[in-house]
This record gives C-alpha cells, sequence and structure tokens, in this order.
C-alpha cells in the first residue's frame, strides 16, 4: 500500500500551525471578557498587576519548556500520559485517564456554553439570555464541531490558522488602539501609568492569588504535547513553536491590559462582566455589535482543539491496553471518530445537567498533581536512565519552578478553605480502582463486547490504524 495512503495519523502540523495551535489553546475568553482577577487581588495597584502578568508569562515559558523534553523524548499522541505510565506505571496512567474522562467533557461543556452565551447574548441587551435557547445553540456548536473533527485533519487546521488571525486582529486592534490613546498624552488616560505603584500594596497572600488567576490565564502550555505525533520534526518544531508562541501571548496580554487601563478605570474594569465589550462601547462604539460576534467566532476553534487534545489520549491509552480497541480506530479521514463521539456525547450530557459543570472547577486541582507527577518522573527518568536519548533536555530548575507553582495550586486551595468536594475528588479519584482492577489489572474480557466492537466497526466504517507509535523506533 503506498505510504500516503496509510490509516494512521498524519504529521500534519509543521512550526506554523503547531504556533496556531498553541496559541489557540492559550488565547481563551478570559482575556476578553474578564481579565480582573489579577487587577482585583492586587489591591487596583496597576504597577504590581502588570508585573504579575510578567511573572505568569515567565512561569507559563518554564512549564512549556518542561512539557516539551516530555514530548520531543516520547513523540506520540497524548505523550504526557504515556510519560506518566512510562514512569509510575499503569495505575498512576490510568487514574489520570480516569480523571481526563470527565474532566475534558466537563471543560469542553463549559466553552460550548460560554461560546453560546457570548453569541447570544447581543440579542438580550436588557437581561441574560434564556437558558434553553442557550444550551441549543451550545449543542448545535459542540456537534458542528465534533462532525469537523470527524473528518481529516486538515480542514481543522484550516479553522485553525483562520481563528488564529481573527485572534490576533482582535488583540492588536484592541492593543494598537490602546496605545494610540495612550500616546496621546491626556492626562485622564496616562495618570493611572504616571503613579502606576501608588495605589495601596497587596500582601502576600493576594499576590499568590492574582498570580494564580494570572497562570489560569496562560493554561493550555502544555497542550502540544497531545499532537506530538503529529508533529513535523517535533525534536525542532515544539521549541521553536513554545519560544515563539508563549512571548507572543506575553506580548498581546500586557498590550490589551495596558490599554483597557488606559481607557477605563480600574474600578469599571473590575464591575464589567465582559471588558472588552466595554472597552469597544467607550472607544469604538460603531463596532459594539461586531466585536462579541468577532470574539464568538474566535472561540469556535477553541472547542474544535479542545475535543481533538481530548481524543488523543484516548487514542494511546486504547494502544496501552487500558481502553477497548474502538479507542485505537481511525476512520478513511484518519480521525478518532469513536473518541469524538465519546467525547461530544458526555460534554452534552454535562450541558444539559448543568450542575455537573460546576463541579468540574473543583476538578481543575487535580490537573496540577499530574502536572506535578510529570515534573518528579522527569526528575526520576533523568537518575534511572540517564543515557536515554533525549534530543532536548530542559534546563533543571524550570523543572522545580513548575513543580512548585502546581504543588501551590494544589496545597493552598486545601488549606485555605477546605470544602467537602475536595474529598469527594478523592473518593473519585479511587473510584478509577473499580474499573482499573477487573478490566486492566486482570483483564477481564466480556464477550458480547467483542461481537460489539465488530459491529461498531463496520457501521462507523473505522479500522486499526496501519502504524503507531513504538518507542524503540524513535530511540534507534
Amino acid at each position: 500500500m503506498d505510504k500516503e495512503r496509510k490509516i494512521q495519523l498524519k504529521r500534519k502540523f509543521g512550526y506554523f500551525r503547531c504556533t496556531s495551535f498553541l496559541l489557540i489553546n492559550i488565547i481563551g475568553a478570559g482575556i476578553f471578557v474578564s481579565p480582573k482577577g489579577v487587577l482585583e487581588y492586587s489591591c487596583m495597584n496597576v504597577g504590581i498587576s502588570l508585573c504579575i502578568w510578567a511573572v505568569c508569562a515567565i512561569f507559563s515559558l518554564t512549564g512549556s519548556l518542561c512539557f516539551a523534553e516530555v514530548g520531543i523524548t516520547f513523540p506520540c499522541a497524548g505523550a504526557d500520559y504515556y510519560f506518566l505510565k512510562r514512569c509510575f506505571g499503569p495505575l498512576i496512567a490510568f487514574l489520570k485517564l480516569w480523571t481526563s474522562f470527565f474532566v475534558g467533557p466537563g471543560i469542553i461543556a463549559s466553552q460550548a456554553l460560554l461560546l453560546a452565551e457570548y453569541s447570544i447574548q447581543p440579542f438580550y441587551p436588557s437581561c441574560s439570555a434564556p437558558t434553553l435557547p442557550k444550551k441549543c445553540l451550545a449543542l448545535a456548536m459542540l456537534w458542528s464541531v465534533g462532525i469537523l473533527n470527524s473528518r481529516t485533519i486538515r480542514d481543522v487546521n484550516r479553522i485553525q490558522m483562520a481563528s488564529s488571525v481573527l485572534k490576533m486582529a482582535i488583540l492588536s486592534l484592541i492593543s494598537l488602539s490602546g496605545v494610540f490613546i495612550l500616546v496621546r498624552g491626556k492626562k485622564e488616560n496616562t495618570e493611572r501609568f504616571q503613579n502606576a505603584f501608588d495605589a495601596e500594596f497587596p500582601d502576600v497572600s493576594q499576590i499568590i492569588e492574582a498570580t494564580f488567576q494570572g497562570y489560569f490565564a496562560f493554561s493550555g502550555w502544555a497542550n502540544f504535547v497531545c499532537i506530538a505525533e503529529e508533529l513535523k520534526n517535533p525534536t525542532k518544531t515544539i521549541p521553536k513553536c513554545v519560544c515563539t508562541a508563549i512571548p507572543l501571548v506575553t506580548l498581546f496580554y500586557l498590550l490589551v491590559n495596558i490599554s483597557y487601563l488606559t481607557v477605563l478605570t480600574p474600578r469599571e474594569i473590575l464591575s464589567s462582566d465582559a471588558v472588552a465589550v466595554t472597552w469597544t462601547d467607550k472607544v469604538i462604539p460603531q463596532l459594539i455589535w461586531i466585536i462579541p460576534f468577532a470574539i464568538s467566532a474566535s472561540l469556535y476553534s477553541n472547542l474544535l482543539i479542545s475535543i481533538l487534545n481530548r481524543t488523543r489520549m484516548t487514542y494511546i491509552a486504547s494502544q496501552q491496553g487500558q481502553l477497548p480497541l474502538l479507542f485505537n480506530t481511525l476512520n478513511i479521514h484518519s480521525s478518532l471518530l469513536i473518541s469524538v463521539i465519546v467525547n461530544v456525547a458526555l460534554s452534552s450530557i454535562m450541558i444539559v445537567i448543568t450542575n455537573l459543570v460546576e463541579l468540574i472547577n473543583y476538578l481543575y486541582f487535580v490537573v496540577s498533581i499530574w502536572v506535578v507527577l510529570t515534573m518528579i518522573g522527569i526528575l526520576k527518568l533523568r537518575y534511572q536512565e540517564p543515557n536515554l536519548h533525549r534530543p532536548y533536555k530542559v534546563f533543571f530548575p524550570f523543572v522545580f519552578i513548575t513543580m512548585a507553582i502546581s504543588l501551590s495550586m494544589v496545597l493552598i486551595p486545601l488549606i485555605k478553605s477546605p470544602k467537602m468536594h475536595y474529598i469527594y475528588i478523592f473518593l473519585f479519584l479511587l473510584s478509577g480502582l473499580l474499573f482499573y482492577i477487573p478490566f486492566v489489572y486482570f483483564k477481564l474480557k466480556l464477550v458480547w463486547f467483542d461481537k460489539m466492537t465488530c459491529y461498531l466497526q463496520l457501521l462507523f466504517n473505522v479500522c486499526i490504524p496501519d502504524a503507531f507509535y513504538k518507542e524503540s523506533e524513535v530511540e534507534t
């Protein structure tokens, strides 16, 4: 069979597409809707808030470079999952898979609801949008994204690139307009920067909370490891993309915040539910209807990429024997159709049952646990396997910086505001053992499931890939 006709994940992400992928993952709704957490916990001290944004960018860059070592050393789909299995064994990897099965669709559902709310709100200027049409629109957008993900990766790439251009255009408009207004030198626009550090100075706990808020705005900096198997020359592509995307996002975040603070007072920013819209209303009121729809269109790609990310982990988990064979199948477009359907279906359920989406907020700190374990895994492999083929090695202090930040995100919420929800999450983690012990450890087989697998393969026209990741082939 001709090599190009093989059913397998294609290496379609070069430098520009990977950089675009990383930009979309990092730049979400926060910078447009409510970039006020940092300012609030900085006690409205403009100078401190901008410094915290810069520090968060440095933390994100160090974390990305740590995960770059993981993606380059083990260039497979869902490399973060494979790395944990390689370092700590199948149980830890399965628990990560178990949490992602629920956290992932919860995040996707939250994104779909936010996108729907931002799209429909202009039609209800004087009140909140009704719940029913909002949920219906969220479901429609979610399933349209599912259909796109079942097509070729080329289709996804086109939308991704268009969305990146749209996001950069919106951020550039806000940034350059703010800089122009600031350069004009009117007193009401410049006084907040002339006395940037004169406001009340936040205490240590407030600075830590502000740092967390800023750090969350950069979340998504490690998602390139999900598509490591689809990168062209990952050894060179990953470091170049990280060193392009993170500084570019940092520049835009700082300029956009400066623009907001040039036009709006800190109190106006804190009282606004959608800062970008409030800014537009003051600076370019003619675009007050266009900006929300432009932001919605740009956020559509976040939903698209989120589903793509989640399907890659189930793909590699099936290859490792921790999920049914169906999750390791591709359709004629080399797309993970079954994984897409499962993720979209679970996300749809969570959109309908809104309370589940709210509980996902308490599972965010579980993500930090996996980051801590990944950093420990880097140290562990450096000690146990010093001769392992590593085309790229991260600077050692970066590992400890990322570990400290992620460990703080786990411990500080538990110490500062202990709640029963965290006990429920711990029990939820342990509940994964009910599936791991019989189906993974003892390899229990269900006779009827094999028949159903054959039927579904025929129904959806999917098959096992012709080629997949083998660590031995990478190392030799």
